[in-house]
């Protein structure tokens, strides 16, 4: 037998198996128990229209979901879009109690646990919901304000230089980071540079297998920000090998300093489905997005190399005084082949 416990820590780690292909939908995972505690169904969900995680549950438990337990990391949906409503699913299948780590957001697909109770089925909520909240957290964030969650990626030496002074910057980092990152925007929905990288390293920004070149199935949209639109027609970026959007000042709009506005970028990117975003650009375009409050999560790969020299792997991000210093908190440090990865958030600010 099992507990709701451990039945819920079960559909969290069931529900992260969808991260990268689920988007503009959450990652959502799904225990059924019978009458007894046995476990009986489960299931996640998979892709964007496809079945939600209590559909394949209960597909799987069958009869034996009568009189049971239905536990789900997120508030079942209370809508029909592509799929219909989970509520109606579960009541059918004449589930006793439904046990809910987080309420859904999202106000098209919320209201489940109303409806359920409406309809005599006991509700539990909030068990293991700070864990349940980390494991879709970038969803959830997005659809809480209407933006994506926007993750910092940058390579950098043990001095804190992108590149060497004449340009150089493959490979700062080990073959073992570079294949961390290619497994890091297999979960994203965009990855996001600056014309500066694009005209730099003329990198195609897929998610692939390092080892033989094979693409993933789905790749995220490559997103330039260039302002003026300088990107190269036969420039990697373009190759037709994932969708790409080359973000001009002219379509999306003009911010404070000239450029595109990042604000406005964003609202863009969340309009097209977006819900998390890999920012992987320049000095530059990270410290824009720095100073602009638009950075929810940091992942920095630190090689054990010097060059005293060169360039910084970020530039100017309205800082001006240690007082304004961009405070953060580590959430993991680990060592990836001979390179220190290091995880952090940017600190809120009281006031």
């Amino acid at each position: 037998m099992a507990s709701v416990d451990e039945a819920m820590s079960r559909a969290i780690a069931l529900a992260a198996r969808g991260l990268g292909t689920t988007s503009p939908n959450p990652v959502v995972g799904c225990v059924i128990l019978d009458q007894r505690g046995e476990v009986v169904g489960e299931g996640f969900h998979a892709y964007a229209g496809g079945p939600h995680a209590e559909i394949v549950a209960l597909a799987q438990a069958g009869e034996r979901a009568r009189g049971g337990t239905a536990v789900v990391t997120l508030e079942p949906c209370d809508h029909t879009g592509r799929t219909g409503p989970c509520t109606v699913a579960l009541i059918r299948a004449g589930v006793a109690r439904v046990v809910v780590a987080v309420a859904d957001p999202n106000p098209l697909a919320g209201g489940g646990v109303k409806t359920l109770r409406e309809a005599g089925v006991e509700v539990v909520t909030g068990v293991r919901e700070g864990e349940a909240e980390q494991g879709n957290i970038a969803w959830l964030t997005a659809v809480r304000r209407g933006w994506p969650y926007v993750i910092w990626k940058y390579a950098a030496t043990l001095d804190g230089r992108s590149a060497a002074i004449d340009g150089t910057s493959m490979w700062i980092t080990s073959e073992a980071a570079r294949m961390d990152v290619h497994k890091l925007r297999g979960t994203v929905d965009a990855v996001v540079v600056g014309i500066g990288t694009v005209l730099a390293d003329d990198s195609r920004l897929t998610a692939r297998n390092l080892r033989d070149g094979t693409l993933n199935i789905r790749q995220p949209l490559r997103v330039v920000v260039d302002s003026s639109g300088r990107t190269p027609e036969k420039a990697r970026v373009r190759d037709g090998a994932a969708p790409t959007w080359v973000a001009t000042a002219a379509e999306v709009g003009v911010g404070p300093d000239g450029r595109v506005d990042l604000a406005a970028l964003l609202a863009g990117l969340y309009r097209r489905g977006v819900r998390a975003a890999l920012l992987e650009g320049g000095p530059t375009l990270a410290g824009g997005f720095l100073a602009a409050g638009r950075i929810d999560k940091i992942i920095g790969y630190v090689a054990p190399k010097l060059l005293g020299a060169g360039s910084p792997a970020l530039a100017d991000a309205g800082v001006h005084t240690i007082a304004e210093a961009i405070d953060l908190d580590y959430t993991e440090i680990t060592q990836v082949g001979p390179d220190l990865r290091f995880t952090a958030v940017p600190r809120k600010r009281e006031g």
